[in-house]
């Protein structure tokens, strides 16, 4: 690869989004121009990177260095430094995309629902993408770890940002796990990775495509190897802190409290995606794959196994675990969570079975799961919006309430279930064939037994959308077993004194469990889809949620949807200000470009029809070359 190219656009590819930090926060009384510096920032931050893409895939590298800029040195020898490789492109290209649509999704949901705080919250997501991008392009281990902490203090803001008790807890456990947890062992692993390669020259952190020569002549050394192993699993663990790998993924649903455009970019964009990127540079380009296969561990009574195996197994066992629990969650944003819990380990699957298709699947993995799952979000916060229903055995024949976004949301279950003419079945296609390839039988087995489970939690919520009416159907699918929960709600906070996901003591100012009125009149012998009284039906966003949770800061609730910014009585519109299911008179029958605002549906529909795009012409999708580029330069494998 040839030398990089001295440019200050990396680092202006940070800093917009950064300045549009100071330019929201000045317009805070003025609300159009607030929300119009988040999208200009989206639209420059974009261009800035997609300016630095055709030298990229022709094989150019673009560098911005604080040593050579302003003759500083960082850190112990260590350069502050930003280059645009066709990894880190990957990641910033997706990143810069989507959030030129979320910038326009999250105005209309903030609006709909007269949300408190819309300031600070536009000013968290734009400081958020600016340190995501950052994370992209990190040239070294030190400057990564900068940004990767900073992504988790920006983004605290915005998983609290109800500021109510459950918003607390969830913020704190957040921060627990993402900046002390995960930050910790990142920096322990960046911590001896530099005393490694001290023993063989100059120490560095410096990602270099294939792997670090210096670690890899430093981890064959005598009396090395363990350490090298030990480096390689604690910078795994810091990274799969936010890559949601079990049991490190916890924090992932309680973070569900937050507006829906967070869950999003929570999900899809920046905070899990910089974990998966990140243990895609250590497998890629600390250690490289040569070198993890130079380490192997010894097992006893197995013998030697190589460092990969470890990863894939747990990932394997999180993409199947993940599933099944999203088995048992009524609550849409739940089942949405352990669903991203799932498709993450997809990711590092790919990755860790070290198979060039099954790397590129993995690497193509991340922008599908993007479309697919930012997609279902975005589905999830305009049904919310429009008719604050969350619980999916509620939605019966509400696909003729919201036909669009339910159509929309089948297109991005079937991307995540990897079915063909969408992006996901592409990505799991090539992690199949590859797994095949390096004969790793259980894991191929693991992939098609997954994808069968994504079918079987995604399909009931389509069903039930567009297949049942309101008076005449039952929750799907059944499934009566421990897995994912206890049957008959043993897993409800019994008192309110039960301990919280904090490990305090919880105290509800509402009603714990969900209005249940509906579900006493169904037949209960034919079974639910969770139990009659799911695990989480005690979180305090969904159908029991007390008065205020829908109501802006002056007692109102948000207008219908042809005018978001009005506030009316709740009595104005009887089929779109209920407190979850459908009113009593039955959904209204609405037409596509009625359901919603406009700001709301067009990124809807753009991130699902994009989604279709990857999977029907993936050949012709700028992040398929950017994945087989990468291959490329790490294993020397052209993949077709």
């Amino acid at each position: 690869m040839a030398d990089p190219i001295p440019t200050i656009r990396p680092l202006a590819a940070v800093l917009v989004s950064a300045i549009a930090v100071v330019l929201i926060i000045a317009s805070y009384r003025y609300p159009n121009v607030r929300e119009s510096w988040s999208v200009a920032a989206a639209l420059a931050k974009f261009g800035i990177i997609a300016s630095m893409l055709p030298g990229v895939l022709s094989g150019e590298t673009y560098e911005w260095s604080l040593e050579a800029a302003t003759g500083v040195e960082f850190i112990a020898g260590i350069d502050f430094a930003l280059e645009a490789d066709p990894l880190g492109m990957l990641f910033a290209l997706l990143a810069s995309l989507l959030w030129i649509f979320t910038s326009f999704y999250a105005a209309g949901y903030m609006r709909g629902l007269d949300e408190h705080s819309q300031t600070r919250f536009f000013a968290a997501f734009a400081a958020s993408l600016s340190t995501a991008v950052g994370i992209a392009f990190s040239a070294n281990l030190i400057t990564l770890f900068v940004f990767y902490e900073l992504l988790s203090l920006v983004t605290y803001p915005l998983v609290a940002h109800n500021d109510d008790a459950e918003a607390r807890i969830a913020g704190r456990k957040y921060i627990t796990y993402t900046f002390f947890g995960g930050g910790v062992l990142l920096l322990a692993g960046t911590v001896l990775i530099y005393w490694l390669t001290s023993g063989v020259g100059d120490p560095t952190v410096a990602f270099q495509s294939g792997g670090m020569d210096a670690l890899a002549s430093a981890a064959t050394a005598d009396g090395a190897q363990a350490y090298a192993q030990a480096a390689f699993f604690l910078l795994i663990a810091g990274f799969g802190v936010k890559a949601a790998i079990m049991p490190l993924h916890s924090w992932l649903a309680d973070a569900m409290v937050a507006p829906t455009p967070v869950s999003g970019l929570l999900h899809a964009v920046a905070v899990v995606k910089s974990g998966a990127f990140g243990i895609a540079r250590v497998i890629l380009e600390v250690y490289g794959v040569e070198t993890i296969r130079d380490l192997p561990l010894s097992v006893p009574g197995i013998g030697e196994v190589g460092l990969n195996i470890p990863v894939a197994i747990l990932a394997t066992f999180t993409l199947l675990a993940a599933s099944i629990i999203a088995l048992r969650k009524d609550h849409l944003k739940r089942r949405l969570a352990y669903s991203t819990t799932a498709q993450l380990s997809y990711i590092v699957l790919g990755l860790s079975m070290l198979h060039p298709m099954a790397i590129l699947g993995g690497l193509f993995h991340i922008p599908a799961h993007a479309f697919g799952k930012l997609t279902l979000f975005f589905c999830a916060g305009s049904i919310h919006v429009e008719t604050h229903t969350d619980y999916i055995s509620e939605m019966a024949g509400i696909g003729k309430r919201m036909p669009l976004t339910m159509a929309a949301f089948a297109v991005g279950s079937a991307g995540m279930a990897g079915i063909p003419l969408a992006a996901g079945f592409v990505s799991k296609f090539y992690m199949l064939v590859g797994g095949m390839q390096a004969s790793y039988w259980p894991f191929a087995v693991a992939l098609v037994l997954s994808g069968v489970l994504n079918i079987v939690y995604f399909w009931p919520v389509v069903y039930t959308a567009f297949f049942e009416s309101e008076d005449r159907h039952d929750a799907k699918p059944l499934l009566e077993f421990p897995p994912g929960g206890t049957l008959g709600g043993a897993d409800r906070r019994e008192s309110e004194h039960d301990v919280a996901t904090d490990g305090g003591d919880h105290e509800d100012t509402h009603d714990g469990d969900r209005n249940d009125t509906n579900v006493q009149d169904r037949d209960t012998d034919d079974g639910f889809a969770v139990d009659e009284y799911p695990s989480d039906a005690d979180v305090p966003f969904g159908a029991s949620a007390d008065d205020s949770a829908d109501n802006g800061a002056d007692g109102q609730v948000a207008g219908p949807s042809g005018d978001h910014g009005t506030a009316v009585t709740p009595q104005a519109d009887e089929h779109d200000h209920h407190h979850g299911g459908p009113p009593p008179s039955g959904w209204d029958r609405r037409s596509p470009f009625d359901e919603s605002t406009w700001l709301m549906l067009v990124p809807i529909a753009v991130i699902a029809t994009g989604g279709i795009v990857l999977g029907v012409v993936p050949d012709l999708a700028v992040f398929l070359d950017l994945a087989s580029e990468i291959v490329r330069v790490v294993t020397g494998v052209s993949v077709p």
